[in-house]
């Protein structure tokens, strides 16, 4: 599978501004290929034809001076569109790179940009299901899985995209390890053969007096942190 790790930065916050829309000025892509990145990534800073608001720049202080003379968004279209054809696109807060990258196609007459993807994965709709409650930005997602992100002392798009796919895989950690490719497998030879296990009678323990405590003591600590929502209360 093929997945592209993209993140954007911009002059601010507004791509849809009637009158003066933010422009992106920075966007970095990172591949992965059967979950191993291949090197083969795609930055580009770009020009966006107007200053940064100040906390833009406070963010990932790219200056209008450095910029001025990078290519236009109209100039590296094609070639964006091209290298994220038919590909996983992973994005952290989906919507707000999503609205940029469908306003600067927009503005070169091409069409949204789903529309050249396989597929769009947002991390964090993902980390917030896994780690409800919680702070599920980069950074706070960086710490939590031991993603080292020292070197991020201002934001920058394809730095951010190489922490993304690191916080990917720490997420998604084991998710294949059961899985087995059997046509991969007989093409080297060898023979996989069939198991019967119907007949297999599993012997159920069952937890003793201490044990059914501790459970309980673990399930009331989950009902405060969780307000009385605790999965185990309404299954039990």
């Amino acid at each position: 599978m093929r997945q592209i790790f993209l993140d954007t930065e911009t002059t601010g916050f507004n791509a849809n501004h009637p009158h003066n829309p933010d422009r992106m000025v920075e966007i970095g892509c990172v591949e992965m290929v059967n979950r191993k990145l291949t090197g083969n990534n795609l930055h580009f800073y770009l020009n966006p034809g107007r200053d940064s608001d100040e906390g833009a720049l406070r963010v990932h202080g790219l200056t209008t001076e450095f910029l001025r003379d990078k290519p236009r968004f109209e100039e590296i279209a094609e070639q964006l569109t091209d290298y994220v054809a038919d590909a996983e696109i992973i994005i952290h807060n989906a919507p707000f790179d999503l609205s940029f990258l469908d306003m600067e196609l927009g503005r070169t007459g091409r069409p949204v940009f789903k529309d050249y993807a396989a597929s769009i994965v947002d991390t964090l709709v993902m980390a917030k299901e896994m780690f409800p409650g919680k702070r599920n930005s980069l950074d706070a997602l960086c710490s939590r899985l031991d993603v080292d992100n020292s070197g991020r002392t201002l934001h920058g798009a394809l730095l951010d995209a190489e922490l993304l796919a690191d916080v990917y895989i720490n997420m998604t950690r084991g998710q294949d390890a059961l899985l087995m490719d059997t046509a991969a497998v007989e093409e080297k030879g060898f023979v996989v053969e069939s198991v019967d296990l119907s007949g297999i009678v599993l012997t159920v323990v069952s937890a003793n007096a201490q044990e059914l405590q501790a459970h309980e003591e673990v399930v009331v600590q989950l009902d405060k942190s969780s307000g009385g929502k605790s999965f185990w209360r309404n299954v039990a």
